[in-house]
């Protein structure tokens, strides 16, 4: 098994190339700069990967710890958590989407550990190469390429549409245009801009959710403008469940509670987009376990407590939860302040979930493009999407991901909403497939690892805990709410072709790509013994990161994201 892995120089090398600037910058592994006597600087990464040489490694410890706490908060919790508390009430919602983010904490700790120890562009799509089957390589690849055309279009639509908040004077293509435009400029220059970007916005969101979780605890307890004391008093009149669909009993409660799950999915979908820019990150071995170690208490304080806030102050049977709305009207947080008589906030809650929109949007460029750059270096797509420019950006991948932009502007008709719900639909079963082809990677990595007589926890640059049994319960819940994603549309007069398609479409794609580049190639599953495990192993204790400076001064505020 082969991989990218840059051949050290000789002495040779160095010395006929004395005098040349690339001799005496970067040499291809620390075990070689420091047996040439070539000192590496401490602000400087080194180049043990090929595709390291042309990717700018733009991203510091704070973009992703910052990119992991905030960076898929967008608007499936503004927006798409109103449908949650319609579908399941109060506790179904608040139930739902702790469960799912519990599960989707066994997804980050397992594509963290793999990308602690193999740190390369495109996340899963080059770990399913080593560690799986290169035809699971191919399938993922394709299928992330897939769900990010989808999304963009989706996350920028969502974004025009909350502009209308303010003005419906302007036609929605205008804002789309404009949006998308910006998004092209904020991945095709360096990937510190995206960085920057990502960490202003995650910063915004947190104060938001935190401003939002105070002024929902100030309104239940009766500190609004009318000093009505709530309570939990939405979660017995409505009631803590509802009728899904009008089914009687528990039966129907349940549905509701289990319908809440393709929301949750939506609202998570990209938190382990952690992995995807590996190879731009400084330090990513320490990097991205730090932030993968505290994805349970940021999921717990920014959604589950969020969620759980919002289901105490705006009851189920809101007309405007019902009807939808332009834009953050339609959220339960401007809901909520809507009906406490709090005017002001409306605009501010608006104005925050127009950033997070498009900074969504922003994380959904950015990850596509380095999976389908990461599908290039493999082979699995054409090499010209491994070009880059002279920021070190792959601009071809970007451009190509960006055109789809284009599909935004079937939502300017007067069915925007309904087209927009096929975007969320199939995002979410999405999401899905690729949280279980991620642990089933890692079943097989970790498998791979005993086989071989590999201690984990002292040999891999970063062990995750609760392996492996978060994976395997991830991996069973997550095809478990695949496979009964799309229920409603079973039962007898519910049918929905939009439903079905929505929930179910993702299934036949990756058995379709998985089993046709399969027999096409005749591509093998790594047999657990030849996996390059010790390999990967070699190349990190050959480079050994450099530690993080001390935070001096205001830089002191650093706790916050590390």
């Amino acid at each position: 098994m082969s991989y990218p892995v840059e051949k050290a120089p000789t002495r040779e090398d160095v010395d006929g190339e004395l005098g040349d600037e690339k001799g005496l910058t970067k040499t291809g592994t620390q075990h070689s700069a420091r047996h040439l006597d070539v000192e590496v600087p401490p602000d400087e990464d080194i180049v043990e990967f090929e595709e390291k040489k042309d990717l700018k490694r733009g991203l510091k410890q704070r973009h992703i710890q910052m990119i992991a706490l905030a960076g898929t908060i967008g608007t499936g919790l503004f927006l798409g958590s109103g449908a949650a508390i319609v579908n399941g009430g109060p506790a179904g919602a608040f139930m739902g989407y702790l469960f799912v983010g519990i599960l989707v904490a066994g997804v980050v700790l397992s594509i963290a550990e793999m990308s602690a120890l193999v740190p390369l562009s495109g996340g899963i799509v080059r770990h399913a190469h080593y560690f799986f089957d290169p035809a699971l390589s191919f399938a993922q690849g394709w299928n992330t390429v897939y769900s990010t055309l989808i999304s963009l279009p989706a996350e920028i639509t969502a974004a025009a549409v909350i502009i209308t908040f303010w003005t419906t004077a302007v036609n929605n293509a205008v804002w789309i245009t404009i949006l998308g435009a910006l998004l092209f400029i904020s991945n095709l220059f360096f990937v510190r801009v995206y960085g920057e970007l990502e960490f202003t916005f995650a910063m915004l969101k947190i104060m938001l959710i935190i401003g939002l979780i105070i002024m929902g605890l100030v309104v239940d307890l009766g500190g609004g403008p009318d000093h009505t004391r709530i309570g939990f008093y939405y979660w017995q009149n409505p009631g803590p469940f509802v009728q899904y669909l009008g089914i009687p009993g528990s039966l129907g409660r349940f549905l509701g509670f289990w319908a809440t799950f393709s929301n949750a999915a939506y609202a998570y979908s990209g938190v382990e987009g952690i992995s995807v820019a590996a190879a731009e990150t400084r330090n990513p071995r320490h990097a991205i376990p730090r932030a993968a170690k505290r994805i349970f208490f940021r999921v717990l304080l920014f959604y589950v407590i969020s969620i759980l806030i919002v289901s105490m102050i705006v009851p189920s049977d809101d007309p405007n939860l019902l009807n939808g709305g332009a834009g953050a009207a339609a959220s339960p947080f401007v809901i909520a302040a809507n009906r406490a008589g709090i005017k002001v906030l409306p605009h501010i809650i608006n104005a925050v979930v127009l950033t997070s929109a498009w900074s969504s949007g922003n994380s959904g460029m950015l990850g596509g493009s380095r999976a389908l750059y990461g599908l290039a270096i493999e082979g699995h797509a054409p090499a010209i999407f491994k070009r880059v420019n002279r920021f070190g950006v792959p601009w071809i991948a970007v451009c190509s991901i960006g055109i789809f932009l284009a599909l935004g502007y079937m939502t300017v008709s007067d069915n925007a909403a309904l087209v927009f719900s096929w975007f969320q639909d199939l995002v979410g079963s999405a999401a899905l497939v690729l949280w279980v082809v991620i642990c089933t990677v890692y079943l097989r990595f970790y498998y791979g690892c005993k086989a071989q007589g590999i201690d984990r926890h002292t040999e891999l640059p970063w062990a995750a805990p609760l392996q492996p049994y978060a994976a395997w319960i991830s991996a069973f819940m997550f095809s478990l709410i695949l496979l009964t994603g799309g229920f409603a549309v079973f039962i007898k007069g519910e049918w929905s072709a939009q439903g079905f398609v929505g929930a179910y479409f993702n299934i036949p794609l990756i058995f379709l790509l998985y089993f046709g580049y399969k027999f096409t190639r005749h591509t093998k599953m790594v047999p657990l013994m030849e996996m390059p495990i010790r390999d990967f192993i070699q190349i990190a204790k050959d480079n050994p990161e450099h530690p993080d400076p001390p935070m001096k001064g205001w830089r002191r505020l650093g706790f916050l994201w590390s």
